[in-house]
């Protein structure tokens, strides 16, 4: 009937120019049509950008554009450079230490992780640097599952205890990072990696017992993984000393090619009463990578 073939016609129209304008919108996000003199009004969020993503950019020339945007921080880059953001204003927001690889669960790995722990912390504290990352390490040759698991908990947990001391005194705060297994594509995933759920990571704080022993929260690797963003935020908010972003699938922007809902997080975060720092740990992918961590600051800028 006529009518039928309107509706039709009516309704592939509609399609394709909500097609055309998803489009449009992604270029125009891409091609930098806000505003490049735009910067952090709202503050709710203390926004900082993970230094390895935006290689090879030099340290000084990321600091420069983060101060710009109105952002606090530049981390995880080395205690080498921390003069370079302090001169903008900035601070590390969090400090590099043993690496994802060798980690707390093999008993041979401890004086390395303890060496590396020590001197992370030191300079933290002398900087003014608050919080050190620290891993489980690959799972390798224990069993798998339950039985692997406990394992791992029980040999990282007295692992972390060696240099737990000295956090407390400093008053650093050490961060146990969940990544995600199940990507395999370097930096995107880490399959044999341990700590793969935040109840893993939460549970080994619960067994510490220390103030100074919590987890950073990352939206990515939690998404691939468990999902329940929110839901998981809000059951954990007392652990979290640190959250990371970055878009899914590809750790790339957090742009509407993805799908996670950063505004809603970043709502969520700030309602919990947190006051840490939200570090944009995603790889840029746009012609300009400063438009795309602009974009990502105006997006977590709630």
């Amino acid at each position: 009937m006529p009518s039928d073939r309107l509706t039709r016609r009516t309704l592939m129209t509609t399609l394709a120019v909500a097609g055309g304008t998803a489009a449009l919108s992604h270029a125009a996000a891409d091609s930098v049509s806000d505003d490049p003199n735009w910067k952090i009004a709202k503050g709710r969020i203390k926004q900082s950008v993970v230094q390895w993503c935006f290689k090879p950019m030099p340290t000084e020339e990321l600091a420069r554009h983060a101060a710009a945007l109105g952002m606090k921080s530049v981390e995880l880059c080395p205690p080498a450079d921390w003069p370079i953001l302090k001169k903008y204003g900035l601070t590390c927001a969090i400090a590099s230490s043993h690496g994802f690889v060798r980690g707390w669960n093999h008993r041979e790995n401890w004086d390395f992780c303890a060496d590396s722990i020590t001197k992370a912390v030191n300079a933290s504290a002398d900087f003014g640097c608050p919080t050190v990352i620290t891993f489980s390490g690959m799972r390798g040759d224990l069993p798998a599952g339950p039985e692997g698991d406990e394992i791992g908990k029980k040999t990282m947990v007295e692992g972390l205890k060696r240099v737990l001391p000295l956090a407390e005194q400093k008053k650093i705060t050490l961060a146990i990072e969940m990544l995600n297994s199940r990507v395999d594509v370097e930096m995107k995933g880490h399959p044999g990696y341990q700590c793969d759920s935040i109840e893993w990571a939460v549970d080994v704080c619960d067994r510490v017992g220390s103030d100074r022993l919590k987890i950073l929260f990352d939206i990515y690797h939690v998404q691939i993984m468990q999902g329940d963003v929110i839901v998981r935020l809000k059951k954990y908010k007392d652990y979290i000393a640190h959250y990371h972003t970055a878009g899914n699938p590809g750790r790339n922007e957090i742009d509407d090619s993805q799908e996670i809902h950063y505004p809603g997080i970043m709502k969520a975060i700030a309602e919990t009463g947190y006051k840490g720092f939200v570090g944009q740990e995603f790889i840029p992918t746009w012609k300009d990578p400063v438009a795309a961590l602009r974009y990502a600051a105006r997006v977590c800028d709630v």
